[in-house]
């Protein structure tokens, strides 16, 4: 920065941090450590991740309208990375692999309480619906009692 500074003087302009031999930043003339620099509103960055809640230094994930890192982007079930993955997004905007999604929730059979998923290498699940109850095919009887 072409100045000397004492072992004592060359401290963070926000905190008073002596800086001596660590990383720091200078913004219009301003000495900050590192931690001031990223979460005190001085670095220019605006993107905080979603998920975590920390400064995004480097790649952004955009998801929902939001942004997130990319390690931090995961389903809340397995907690699978989703970065690049297809993914699902319940009512309270809680975010799924597509798998978890349709184990949580799929409607479930009134016969067997199992959910309703659909079958293996399909995005669609075939259902029984009779008197506002759901049932797997195999598990649908069609005799009902009427009182």
């Amino acid at each position: 920065m072409g100045h000397l500074f004492h072992h004592t003087c060359f401290t963070c302009s926000l905190c008073g941090k002596i800086l001596s031999g660590k990383p720091f930043y200078t913004v219009s003339g301003r000495i900050y450590c590192e931690e001031d620099f990223l979460y005190s509103g001085v670095h220019p960055s605006t993107e905080v991740c979603n998920s975590c809640g920390y400064l995004i230094m480097d790649m952004v994930l955009q998801a929902r309208g939001k942004s997130y890192h990319p390690s931090c982007f995961r389903c809340v079930v397995c907690r699978q990375s989703l970065e690049g993955q297809p993914f699902s997004v319940d009512t309270d905007s809680r975010v799924y692999c597509v798998s978890d999604y349709h184990k949580v929730r799929a409607p479930r059979c009134a016969a067997c309480r199992a959910p309703i998923l659909p079958t293996e290498g399909s995005a669609e699940c075939i259902r029984v619906e009779s008197l506002n109850r759901s049932y797997h095919v195999e598990c649908y009887n069609g005799d009902v009692n009427l009182i």
